[in-house]
């Protein structure tokens, strides 16, 4: 590539693209029907008989042979095919594999178990998510898809010149993408656990495979006609249940439609459950079991000797008793299950305590569904600063993912892939609305299951609870547990803990539809984690085999030397990114977010102020991504537990205005943007042919 941008299509170019997707509509037309009529002959064989487990399998090996097999076919070494599909993807198929490569994990999994668990608040990530399209469809894709390169840190090398502005591209684009497929890995292995029945880690490793066939072997042209029919699959997968939820609790099949009258009773039924006596009685016992771990966690070392003290001589007494086997059992269990030590009975007991003080809560702990913000504009100065803090909070995030969606590396890269600059903008459109679909329909999707939750589950007898409860609680009981703390027998919403990654995963279950149904919800988070996991190992070995091997260390390299190089690290990331993934470093939200601030932080400055401001240098730029990134990577250290745990931070958590820290992009974003311009005009401006450029690059030629 030269960086200059490049030309208009000739006639046989357009000619030829349109034959080319005229193919495609058959293919995928072909696909369509025969995915539908495979989910139909599963559930004619369930009824005939067929276990879940099968079914689980069937699911899991067809889906991940079917994607294998896309690969297989769309091999190549060719680099342009490789790196770019070629620049010949349509609009609307680039449209539906930005969807998939879009809806990830978090999207399909997560988002509508947000929504659910937070309410109100849990719609900065709808906001925020899709109105970064409108950023990425305004200011960045189709002078991208003009300047005509293969990556981002591409981009930052040929606008800014020098290997300074390349070299920190590449470290960014790897620590957002690689710290963002530990999500999507995560979310391979839950849902292959579930479909299977293997345990968390080994599914990690069974997903693995799907997701190295299709990456590995044809890079972005695999990867992209793999993500078309990846899309499909998790649309269906995740509308179907969600109608049917609909149909079932007020006929209408058009859930969107439905959600404000079904928000209504489920606001209702919130007033009842925070007065209800057997509700009252629940919380009044978990409050009495914070106050005891309280005193415990004052002198844990004591507390631990006493309760060790306790529990032995309780085991010694049942055997002396000679109590029923259970009996002694249990108290084995109760035993060893305490901590070996005083800091990890410190550890526990807050963990602990922190849980107790939730369930003590009104409605397990969640915020009443349709209230804005937590806190009262209006009450005491404490009431009044919760409110300030959860709307900036609110703001923050949505400022942050939008920022973040902008500027995320393997979204960028897809609109390197149509054959020029007017279907990047229509790519972006189709982008939106395929987006949409699944946006829309995900608080309607927490509304009805919550419904569900409140009307049909609470205050069901234990030992009449449908199967899926004790399914879930198996897979992990961190994601659904049940604990009869008031021994009336009943089920109450504060003795249930859910998490929120379950709830599109058990739509299916709840609503009562045959488990094939379950199947398909699962291979549809399986195919949203895949497509998802895929662009971002292929970003993360393109910027290593290209950018930096390629464009840095030997120009010189074959093309077959460079794809084959871009394999082997493709390869090299999905291991080590798979056994992060196996040590649940945090949850599939937060390291989503995290990504999202990341990039934010790094690219969306340098990446907007090399497009519409000549005056950009490239030292400048460099300082700006130092900056931007050092200072959002700073304040998650500093503020968000897991990352203190990992660098031991000790000090006293200080929240910058209040802002948590999944906001963190919102304080390296600005101060980005200030030291490029600031630099800037104390440097020497770019050469006169960077500026034509960058000129040419706004004002295409009609």
């Amino acid at each position: 590539m030269t960086g200059r941008p490049e030309s208009r299509r000739s006639a046989s170019d357009i000619a030829a693209s349109k034959a080319f997707k005229q193919q495609l509509d058959k293919v995928y037309l072909w696909y369509t029907g025969g995915f539908a009529l495979f989910v139909v002959s599963l559930a004619v064989a369930e009824q005939m008989g067929l276990p879940r487990d099968w079914i689980g399998f069937i699911f899991l090996l067809a889906t991940i042979g079917l994607y294998a097999g896309i690969g297989i076919m769309s091999r190549t070494t060719d680099a342009t095919e490789y790196y770019v599909a070629g620049r010949r993807v349509p609009a609307v198929y680039n449209g539906m594999a930005t969807g998939a490569d879009w809806m990830s994990a978090a999207s399909f999994i997560g988002m509508a178990g947000t929504v659910y668990l937070t309410g109100y608040s849990g719609l900065a990530f709808i906001m925020g998510w899709t109105g970064g399209y409108c950023l990425v469809a305004l200011l960045l894709a189709p002078y991208l898809r003009k300047f005509g390169q293969f990556t981002i840190p591409d981009f930052l090398g040929e606008r800014y010149g020098g290997n300074l502005p390349r070299l920190l591209g590449i470290a960014a684009a790897i620590l957002c993408s690689f710290t963002y497929v530990v999500a999507q890995i995560s979310g391979v292995g839950l849902i292959t656990s579930r479909l299977t029945g293997v345990a968390f880690e080994l599914g990690i490793f069974l997903g693995l495979g799907g997701i190295l066939v299709c990456s590995f072997l044809g890079g972005m042209r695999a990867v992209t006609w793999t993500q078309v029919a990846q899309y499909i699959v998790l649309i269906v997968a995740y509308m179907l249940p969600v109608v049917w939820l609909s149909v079932k609790q007020t006929g209408v099949p058009v859930p969107q439609a439905i959600y404000g009258f079904q928000l209504e009773k489920v606001t209702a039924k919130e007033k009842l459950l925070a007065n209800d006596p057997k509700e009252l009685e629940v919380r009044e016992i978990y409050k009495a079991r914070s106050i005891e771990l309280a005193a415990k966690l004052e002198n844990p070392a004591a507390a631990l000797v006493a309760a060790k003290a306790a529990a032995e001589a309780k085991l010694a007494g049942l055997r002396t008793a000679n109590a029923p086997s259970s009996q002694i059992s249990a108290a084995e269990k109760a035993l060893s299950a305490l901590p070996r030590d005083a800091a990890s009975a410190r550890v526990t007991w807050s963990r602990a305590k922190a849980e107790a003080d939730t369930k003590s809560l009104p409605l397990n702990g969640m915020p009443a569904h349709a209230a804005q913000f937590a806190g009262d504009p209006d009450g005491d100065a404490e009431a009044r600063k919760t409110y300030d803090d959860s709307r900036r909070n609110f703001l923050a995030l949505i400022f942050c993912l939008m920022v973040g969606t902008a500027a995320l590396p393997h979204i960028l890269m897809r609109y390197y892939t149509v054959p020029s600059v007017k279907e990047a903008r229509q790519s972006v459109t189709w982008s939106l609305f395929f987006i949409f679909l699944l946006y829309f329909t995900a608080p309607a999707l927490a509304v009805l299951v919550k419904f569900e939750v409140f009307h049909v589950l609470i205050g069901t007898p234990f030992d009449h609870l449908p199967q899926w409860v004790s399914a879930w609680n198996k897979v992990d009981p961190s994601l659904l547990s049940v604990t009869d703390i008031n021994n009336d027998g009943l089920l109450q919403l504060n003795e249930m803990s859910i998490g929120g990654d379950i709830i599109v995963l058990a739509t299916a279950e709840i609503g009562g539809l045959p488990y094939v149904i379950s199947g398909l919800v699962a291979a549809g988070g399986l195919a949203a984690a895949l497509s998802t996991a895929d662009g971002l190992l292929l970003t993360i070995a393109n910027a290593l085999s290209h950018d930096l091997y390629y464009k840095m260390i030997d120009p010189n390299a074959s093309t077959a030397r460079r794809v084959t190089i871009s394999k082997v690290l493709l390869l090299m990331v999905a291991l080590v990114a798979a056994y992060v993934a196996a040590q649940k470093p945090a949850d599939i939200l937060f390291l989503v977010s995290a990504a999202f601030s990341f990039a934010a932080a790094a690219f969306f400055p340098a990446l907007v102020l090399g497009i519409f401001w000549k005056r950009a240098t490239g030292i400048a730029a460099a300082l700006g991504m130092i900056a931007g990134l050092g200072v959002t990577f700073y304040y998650m250290v500093t503020t968000q537990p897991w990352l203190r745990d990992v660098f031991g931070v000790t000090s006293p958590v200080e929240l910058w205005f209040g802002i948590l820290p999944i906001s963190a992009g919102i304080f390296g974003v600005p101060l980005g943007f200030a030291v490029i311009i600031l630099v800037s005009l104390v440097t020497p401006p770019p050469s006169r042919d960077v500026q034509d450029l960058v000129e040419h690059l706004r004002y295409p030629r009609r």
